[in-house]
């Protein structure tokens, strides 16, 4: 099992708190909270982590050089910006699987892995996105699925009393991706997943597993103590 980690971000709602460093290096309890991603794919069973870094990508690569995990640890380095679509795309050349799990590098949600790569396969999707059910939020976007959890579409950011949102961890399939000819730069989820959607090759599985994103001073605050129980 092979897993890109989207971490080349920057941040720029939490530099108050955490100064000039990428947000998936942000402290939590005195790790980084890539340590924690690391340690859900390490309990997930993954073989092969390929980071793709952007953002004082030489903090992590420090970083890196004190890490010893039971996978394989890659990256590749964003020059510039290349937009969430453009990091997946350059990333997947150092893939060898052509099904590849993609989770963001500041954000958590313990999703059964190799129980979403099952229904990816059974769908024969050609990307499976991990659902969160989730009430009173207006950061997200809602995720609509019919009666085969088939993505119909996907709804803007606003308030919602109750929806499903995109919690950012993805099976593709590489081939397929790879058929689309993207541009180089970008985004993964206005050009490829609201672009393509009509077509009927997008499936979501719904999860009820713990989901943070520390996008936000507050959600980040909110870590430090949820961590302590999940990291014991």
């Amino acid at each position: 099992m092979e897993c890109i980690v989207l971490a080349g971000g920057m941040g720029t709602r939490l530099q108050g708190v955490i100064g000039e460093y990428p947000k998936c290096m942000a402290e939590v309890n005195g790790q980084p909270f890539l340590h924690y991603v690391f340690e859900y794919l390490q309990a997930q069973h993954c073989t092969k982590v390929i980071l793709s870094l952007g953002f004082k990508y030489k903090v992590v690569l420090d970083w890196l050089q004190t890490q010893k995990r039971p996978f394989e640890i890659d990256y590749v380095i964003e020059r510039t910006p290349l937009g969430t679509g453009g990091a997946i795309s350059y990333a997947m050349w150092r893939a060898t699987e052509n099904d590849i799990a993609v989770v963001n590098g500041d954000t958590l949600f313990d999703v059964d892995l190799p129980r979403l790569f099952s229904f990816h396969k059974d769908k024969e999707a050609e990307t499976t996105l991990a659902l969160k059910g989730m009430q009173n939020f207006d950061r997200y976007g809602v995720v609509t699925t019919d009666h085969t959890n088939c993505i119909t579409r996907f709804e803007e950011k606003k308030y919602y009393r109750d929806g499903w949102i995109n919690g950012g961890v993805y099976i593709i399939n590489k081939s397929s991706l790879e058929s689309r000819e993207m541009p180089q730069i970008y985004s993964f989820e206005k050009d490829y997943l609201e672009a393509f959607v009509s077509e009927g090759k997008f499936y979501g599985h719904k999860c009820a597993d713990y989901f943070i994103d520390i996008g936000i001073p507050e959600d980040y605050n909110k870590a430090q103590e949820d961590f302590k129980k999940l990291f014991k």
